[in-house]
């Protein structure tokens, strides 16, 4: 790795951290050692880094914002790229089209700011653009796939490519960057509509208040750690197990959200993972329903 690390800093592909945790980049605040964490400078910097990461072998993860991720407790081996520097975004007229990197908060405000309307269910949502089209994030019954008019990807052979709208193949929670290993995400274009500013900001306010109400905003988490069963709540269904303050270490399950689990303080990657097991066992062994983890669990053995 010392080798692949030195040809990355002499290529100047951008910033480079070496053995350091990823409880720094997950909202869940828990995570191994990442051996190395690079911040491609631009398009033409990422290409190289692949050809050195296909050239060699070297098995990568893209990380956004690490609001949706569980890493486990292990050292990873590979590269984390961070697409942090792809944050640029352009306006014409309702068309926005921005960097993969750039925080869909801040995109939703920004947005609402102009009047352009569409992404106000994205307001809580504390990922990065990419990270949210990777996995059709959404709320509000509105998501991703509702405001996205194209991605500008790479391909797996490095190439820059355009999928349209029904090229991305959304779906609930997903998306076909989840299945197709190797297209990263660079940058979206979305298409909103005109709105009243105010009303937006109405919106976004009102919808700031009701998540301090009803999540556990004040302890590091992931968001909600299932998806929804076809026409009900994972939330619901964990609630009625009685299960809400069932705790791991320093992990709970959120006394406020029963789809939340918290880091009450010192949690492992593995003491997240405890309940996330434990949660799925008990509601299939009550219910008969396989619930579906929302959250990428990435370098478990399992």
């Amino acid at each position: 790795m010392e080798k692949i690390i030195n040809e990355i800093m002499e290529k100047k592909i951008g910033d480079v951290s070496t053995n350091i945790s990823l409880s720094k980049y997950t909202t869940y605040k828990v995570g191994g050692i990442a051996k190395v964490i690079v911040h491609p400078k631009n398009v033409e910097k990422l290409i190289e880094l692949m050809e050195i990461l296909n050239d060699n072998e070297i098995k990568y993860f893209i990380l956004g914002n690490g609001s949706n991720v569980l890493f486990s407790d292990n050292i990873y081996e590979g590269v984390i790229i961070k697409l942090d520097n792809f944050d640029e975004i352009e306006f014409d007229d309702t068309l926005v089209t921005v960097g993969a990197g750039y925080s869909l908060i801040k995109l939703s405000n920004e947005t609402a700011k102009l009047g352009l309307a569409g992404l106000e269910f994205a307001s809580g949502i504390p990922g990065t653009v990419g990270g949210a089209t990777f996995m059709n994030a959404g709320a509000y019954n509105s998501d991703m796939k509702s405001v996205i008019k194209s991605v500008m990807v790479l391909t797996p052979d490095l190439k820059i490519i355009t999928l349209t709208n029904m090229e991305m193949n959304f779906n609930y929670r997903d998306s076909f960057l989840q299945h197709n290993k190797g297209f990263i995400c660079l940058s979206v274009t979305l298409k909103l509509w005109h709105g009243d500013k105010n009303i937006l900001s109405d919106i976004i306010k009102e919808r700031k208040l009701a998540r301090k109400k009803t999540q556990p905003l004040d302890y590091p988490s992931a968001g909600s750690v299932f998806r929804n069963p076809e026409g009900m709540f994972a939330g619901k269904l964990i609630e009625d197990l009685d299960l809400k303050g069932y705790q791991v270490g320093g992990a709970m399950i959120s006394k406020k959200h029963a789809n939340f689990i918290i880091n009450i303080g010192s949690a492992t990657a593995t003491d997240i993972k405890q309940i996330v097991d434990f949660i799925k066992e008990k509601v299939y062994q009550e219910y008969g329903i396989k619930l579906r983890v929302e959250q990428r669990l990435v370098n478990w053995d399992d």
